[in-house]
């Protein structure tokens, strides 16, 4: 498995690409914007390609890394998609958090020109994606996935199997349900602390080291006492998230009402222009009563 392309130079997928190729792999990316896929091979080595057919016609194992379902429909299901150049037993990632549905869609398609795949979102943020530490959720078959885990080590800390294809895809939903709740509730408290006068470093010291202890209060909680918003995971996306785990929800009657409020108050921090903000602005609804 040592020819690999990667579709998608975002955020996340301009590092991740980045560690494959300082990882020994052969890599030839793809991005619409062409600068960008020059800029990543005068920063890392490895090729770029004009479309996402050619960047994979060699490889063993290609990764998608766009924004949604439609995007990573005409990435990989065009004329000039991925499938139209892949052969025969190579792999298809698809690391775009998207819906279930559009995996097992991806997976029929590959398996009728006899590709493999597996929907593979990850969590982890754009540090993650830039220190090579990254959670991964897989769906497809074991045999596909022990052929993909140690190429997706490269950037990753931790994958699992899931479970079949569109489970990597749920997972990835309900890590982002979970996450909604815990931004809203570190929201509060800190505003609450602020408010009654309590030292942000004391606090978080002391309660950090309890049942409240989270990722987003250990890394987040100075920048939004301190109103700053510009780290990684932007509302826009977290809110295209959430759209696709309320369709999910429907599907299996699963009531998500603290998290249908959580994105009501997201949709106030996009009409107050934070649309680029990471998902910890939810503060910033508390911060102006």
């Amino acid at each position: 498995m040592k020819n690999v392309a990667f579709i998608g130079l975002g955020v996340m997928g301009y590092p991740m690409a980045g560690h494959l190729q300082n990882n020994g792999y052969n890599v030839t990316v793809y991005n619409r914007t062409t600068a960008k896929a020059q800029q990543w091979t005068e920063q890392y080595g490895g090729k770029f390609a004009n479309t996402p057919k050619s960047a994979s016609e060699q490889a063993d194992i290609v990764f998608v890394c766009v924004g949604n379902d439609d995007d990573v429909r005409q990435v990989v299901l065009g004329s000039d998609g991925v499938l139209a150049g892949l052969q025969q037993g190579a792999i298809l990632v698809d690391h775009t958090t998207a819906s279930a549905e559009l995996a097992r869609e991806l997976s029929a398609a590959a398996k009728q020109q006899g590709v493999e795949f597996i929907d593979a979102p990850v969590s982890g943020g754009q540090a993650g994606a830039e220190n090579g530490q990254l959670t991964v959720m897989c769906g497809g078959e074991k045999q596909v996935f022990e052929q993909a885990q140690p190429v997706m080590a490269s950037f990753a800390k931790f994958s699992q199997l899931m479970g079949p294809v569109g489970n990597g895809q749920i997972a990835k939903m309900a890590n982002q349900i979970c996450i909604a709740g815990v931004v809203q509730g570190l929201s509060e408290a800190l505003n609450f602390a602020q408010r009654a006068g309590l030292d942000a470093d004391t606090l978080v010291e002391t309660i950090s080291k309890g049942a409240a202890g989270s990722w987003q209060m250990e890394n987040r909680y100075k920048t939004m006492y301190s109103g700053e918003y510009e780290f990684g995971f932007a509302v826009d996306w977290m809110r295209k998230d959430l759209s696709i785990a309320f369709a999910e929800a429907q599907k299996h009657n699963a009531q998500l009402p603290m998290t249908k409020m959580v994105d009501g108050f997201y949709q106030q921090v996009q009409d107050m222009g934070g649309n680029r903000w990471d998902t910890s602005s939810l503060i910033a609804l508390l911060k102006d009563k």
